[in-house]
């Protein structure tokens, strides 16, 4: 946005403007108070539209202690910085990086804390690489030129990049526009059909990487849920037979307990299709393992995944014999470790 313009404006912006836009992930601050609590605060407040303002001014602060301590000195004498404009930039900058991750398929709480609910547009996986080249290429192109500028001598013209941002932020746009438009294609074909002879009480669509025509469909019926992907250029469901039938698991004292834990109760906040999987422990220990799954993660590439024994974004909760809560389960097999969660420490 600096390159597309708003440097021109004052002072420091692009640096305002780049700060501001990273400011929201300072929420991994989190992870300190450890795994679950960060999951829980992890897009909360920072992503809110009521913390922007307060990270914005904690943002333009630092860039005025900065500019203080460098003597009041900016690349350009001649455009002083504007703090009140600064301010606006780094408001815009902070919702830029909420609509950006409201695309995606994790979602944002824009109205903590007064609501706690999800929203989530689902038309962009959660690393995009289309993206992240259009991003790269309009800062770099600029540079390239500027370099050639520089081999033959010809005279500086003041900011570089204007065209090529504005490029690079229109080429987004019309990335999502295409992407919604499949999305709403690949949503109406899971609605449209029955599955098991059952009609579907609730459909959702989910993004693949790079590929803007091939969609994680999830469909949900009083009994169970049909995972398949689907083609939105047919629009097909299910076009090579993998169609995935998973019955909802039956409410047992284990699972009840296991729900009623802080990660219980923080990952059915943010789940979308959450199931559960309940694991009996050998003795002596004794006890039960309840595994959280969101199915919207189901069907990810196993590189998201980050290998075949684990599926993408789950969470587990270990119970002793008497359904009391041991801790948080993070990681498999060998590396497998027992969190307390919050408040048992």
């Amino acid at each position: 946005m600096g390159r597309a313009g708003l440097n021109r404006k004052t002072a420091l912006a692009t640096l305002t403007l780049t700060l501001a836009a990273e400011a929201p992930d300072l929420d991994v601050l989190g992870r300190f108070g450890g795994p679950a609590f960060g999951f829980a605060h992890h897009r909360g407040f920072t992503h809110s539209f009521l913390g922007i303002p307060l990270t914005s001014a904690v943002v333009v602060g630092v860039v005025y202690l900065f500019w203080r301590l460098r003597g009041r000195k900016t690349n350009n004498p001649k455009l002083p910085p504007r703090w009140g404009r600064l301010f606006f930039y780094a408001c815009l900058a902070g919702l830029s990086h909420i609509l950006l991750d409201f695309t995606n398929n994790y979602g944002v709480r824009p109205f903590w804390p007064f609501s706690e609910k999800w929203y989530s547009w689902d038309i962009v996986f959660i690393v995009e690489p289309v993206m992240l080249v259009l991003l790269i290429a309009g800062l770099t192109v600029p540079a390239l030129f500027a370099l050639v500028d520089k081999e033959i001598g010809a005279p500086r013209r003041g900011p570089r990049g204007r065209v090529a941002a504005t490029l690079a932020l229109v080429g987004i746009v019309l990335l999502w526009g295409l992407r919604d438009y499949e999305h709403r294609r690949a949503i109406q074909a899971l609605e449209a059909r029955t599955y098991e002879e059952a009609d579907p009480v609730r459909v959702s669509a989910y993004p693949s990487m790079t590929d803007p025509f091939h969609w994680y469909g999830v469909a949900e019926t009083p009994a169970f849920f049909a995972l398949a992907p689907v083609d939105s250029l047919g629009p097909e469901v299910d076009p090579y037979g993998q169609l995935e039938i998973r019955y909802k698991p039956e409410e047992t004292p284990v699972t009840l307990a296991a729900k009623q834990s802080y990660m219980g109760r923080v990952y059915l906040d943010w789940a979308q299709y959450p199931v559960t999987e309940t694991e009996t422990l050998p003795p002596p220990q004794g006890g039960y393992l309840v595994h959280f799954v969101d199915l919207r993660y189901l069907q990810m590439p196993s590189a998201i995944s980050r290998g075949r024994g684990r599926r993408a974004l789950s969470a587990a909760v270990e119970l002793d014999k008497n359904l009391r809560v041991v801790g948080d389960v993070f990681g498999f097999g060998k590396d497998q470790v027992v969190v307390p969660e919050p408040g048992q420490r």
